[in-house]
């Protein structure tokens, strides 16, 4: 086992060594978002049946007095035996002190080595989390600072190299703004080769498929997952409400996807979890 911290960046190293000659013919991927953590005997039990080998987790917390101080990444990589990286999106300051800060994220986990770790930081933010000197030092108001990022790893999968973009785009503000900081994470892919394989996933916080942001993903040349899904991706919260359809993930490059589920009877999060398998060609 090996961790280490650089700032807002946080590695460790759990999974066994793996050694291939050639990348496996597919692998599986589970993108979720774990609504921090509060029910992490359900989240620990999904995972470990589903047999994923990339997981793209949104909603993290890494010393929060609500999942017990625990650092909720670390937990789940170590019971899985994977490697993960953790980004900070927000230091939750209702949950933490200024001695023991408690943190709020994105974590990637892997079966195999992860690389090259960076957070690509929105430009475009809600200003509704910041603290405001008038109001009460109370966990309900959820106070924070930072902002909504994604987490960019590259997996080594058996020399070949799969960079990840682990997004989680603001469930305040409108449309624009979540256009915007999609628009952006767009931009930062064509650093890379068309040739290298991409994924993107995570909680957009909108339904892409009703939204001109499904065309500017098409013209970026990224393939919709769960095209053929027409599956809610959260649980109602009441009568009246059916649920949303809010969690993607997208693909660019040499590969193509199959058996994409959305694993409606999961409770474990205000979140269901999604699965697919990913094929290199």
């Amino acid at each position: 086992m090996n961790t280490s911290s650089d700032k807002e960046i946080e590695a460790g190293s759990f999974a066994h060594a793996r050694s291939f000659l050639l990348p496996p013919a597919s692998i599986r991927m589970v993108d979720w978002n774990i609504n921090k953590g509060l029910q992490l005997s359900g989240i620990l039990d999904f995972l470990a049946t589903v047999g994923a080998d990339i997981i793209l987790l949104q909603e993290c917390d890494v010393n929060a007095r609500r999942t017990h101080r625990l650092n909720i990444p670390r937990e789940i990589a170590q019971k899985l035996k994977m490697n993960y990286i953790f980004g900070r999106e927000f230091q939750e300051l209702t949950q933490g002190s200024s001695s023991s800060p408690a943190y709020h994220g994105q974590a990637t986990l892997s079966r195999w080595p992860l690389l090259n770790p960076r957070i690509l930081r929105f430009k475009k933010q809600s200003g509704f989390w910041q603290p405001r000197w008038f109001l009460p030092d109370i966990e309900l108001l959820q106070e924070r600072t930072g902002g909504r990022m994604a987490l960019v790893t590259e997996a080594n999968i058996g020399g070949r190299i799969m960079v990840s973009y682990n997004l989680h785009l603001e469930s305040r503000g409108d449309y624009g703004l979540r256009f915007s900081q999609l628009d952006e994470c767009l931009k930062d892919t064509l650093q890379y080769q068309v040739e290298s394989p991409i994924v993107l996933g995570g909680d957009l916080n909108m339904d892409v498929s009703r939204t001109s942001a499904s065309s500017t993903l098409s013209q970026a040349q990224f393939r919709n997952a769960f095209s053929r899904q027409s599956k809610h991706t959260t649980p109602p919260h009441s009568f009246f409400d059916h649920g949303q359809t809010i969690d993607w993930v997208f693909t660019r490059g040499p590969m193509t996807t199959s058996r994409a589920c959305v694993h409606s009877l999961v409770t474990a999060s205000d979140h269901y979890p999604l699965s697919l398998q990913l094929a290199f060609v």
